[in-house]
């Protein structure tokens, strides 16, 4: 029988719908009490609404708290830490109960009271570690701060306390395992939390050989948890403190269910409140139900970057022009921009599905856009892959 972390993870659609939305609403509030804020005043009613509202950017975010840090004034409250990541971008951390929502994860993965995880995520600047103690205790588990590195004391440290849990990147339990068969002892590893890299079938079945149950989360040092794997079947459920939202690349444009696009999140987290934060990360929602008998909608999981800004005869070609493209003229249904090479000349092939035909006015219209010219390939509405990509690079540099 499948143990739930609440209650909240078998609430019918409806339930959990109009509980997020009250979150919403009131984190929208607090949004706009902040100076910084951009949002419209715009009603909203209903989570669809969320459309209406503008897509928040990592580069807005580094321009705000380099203006004003750390945090760039967006309301951060009960901040414990502080964290840097990569660009840098700082982000806040606090330690009240299960702050990061990682519990609900680590439930899933059977971690509990019995269990001593060894966390190895770094606890260095970056929040993963102590966002992943921060489950572990929200689990009742108790914690070996182990982070990264000097892995023959990683492995005896798991022998001599008796680590029943892993919590770190996919490939680095492997090392540890290795290790501790190199020193000539076993390990009580039974469950692995992993995130951070790409767990390959090849690698969870090797885990699997060795009796470990592995499974990973999509989480983000600016959102914390938002999706996780169960042991019941494939993709990843949505976090109950966030709302997400899959849009056309480099617009707030959501796309069909099962299509490929950014994911976009809104966390409802009242410490840090981030409405419609661009990831820049690719998924697409899973249709159904989860076997487990969670209710929340799934996604496939990571499926790479949204972020294909390409340079084609000297000049930048981005997702939002091609965007704006498809917003300003009514003709223009959907574009794929491809960056190709005709003998030592880069070329630009612009694939417009169109009911129209005239090709003067659309290469007209890719000119204004994205200040190039273009070969232009009218296709019928619909012919076009829905794979998240707007703009495709295939050309091959001999090295």
């Amino acid at each position: 029988m499948t143990s739930y972390f609440d209650t909240a993870e078998t609430q019918s659609q409806d339930e959990r719908e109009a509980r997020q939305l009250a979150a919403l609403q009131e984190q929208i509030k607090r949004v706009r009490a902040f100076e910084r804020s951009c949002l419209p005043e715009t009603e909203i009613e209903d989570l669809s609404d969320l459309r209406k509202l503008p897509v928040l950017r990592k580069s807005d975010l580094a321009a705000w708290q380099a203006d004003e840090p750390p945090f760039g004034g967006i309301g951060a409250t009960n901040v414990a830490h502080v964290f840097q990541s990569p660009g840098p971008i700082y982000e806040p951390g606090g330690v009240g109960h299960d702050w990061w929502r990682f519990g609900r994860f680590l439930h899933a993965c059977g971690i509990g009271p019995d269990d001593i995880v060894q966390n190895c995520f770094s606890y260095h600047l970056t929040p993963a570690g102590l966002m992943f103690e921060n489950g572990a205790r929200a689990v009742g588990a108790r914690i070996l701060p182990a982070g990264i590195g000097q892995t023959a004391l990683q492995a005896r440290a798991a022998r001599d306390v008796g680590v029943t849990a892993y919590a770190g990147t996919p490939d680095y339990l492997k090392v540890i395992l290795e290790q501790a068969d190199q020193d000539g002892f076993d390990l009580r590893i039974t469950k692995a939390a992993v995130s951070g890299g790409a767990l390959f079938p090849a690698l969870r079945a090797y885990y699997a050989d060795r009796d470990i149950s592995c499974l990973q989360c999509y989480a983000t040092a600016d959102l914390g948890h938002i999706a996780y794997e169960t042991e019941a079947d494939a993709g990843m459920i949505l976090d109950e403190g966030v709302i997400l939202e899959i849009v056309t690349p480099g617009t707030g444009d959501p796309v069909a269910d099962g299509e490929v696009g950014e994911i976009v999140v809104t966390t409802l987290n009242p410490d840090y409140p981030l409405i419609r934060f661009g990831t820049g990360d690719l998924s697409a929602i899973l249709p159904g139900a989860s076997a487990c008998g969670r209710t929340n909608k799934r996604i496939k999981g990571w499926m790479g970057r949204a972020d294909q800004t390409t340079k084609i005869k000297g000049m930048f070609v981005r997702p939002e022009q091609v965007a704006d493209l498809v917003k300003g003229y009514d003709a223009i249904e959907r574009v794929r921009v491809i960056a190709d090479r005709e003998g030592d000349a880069d070329v630009m092939i612009v694939r417009i599905e169109s009911t129209r035909s005239d090709e003067g006015e659309l290469a007209q219209a890719v000119q204004d856009s994205l200040k190039l010219r273009g070969r232009i390939e009218v296709v019928p509405p619909g012919s076009l892959p829905r794979d998240g990509i707007v703009i495709e690079d295939k050309r091959v540099y001999e090295t």
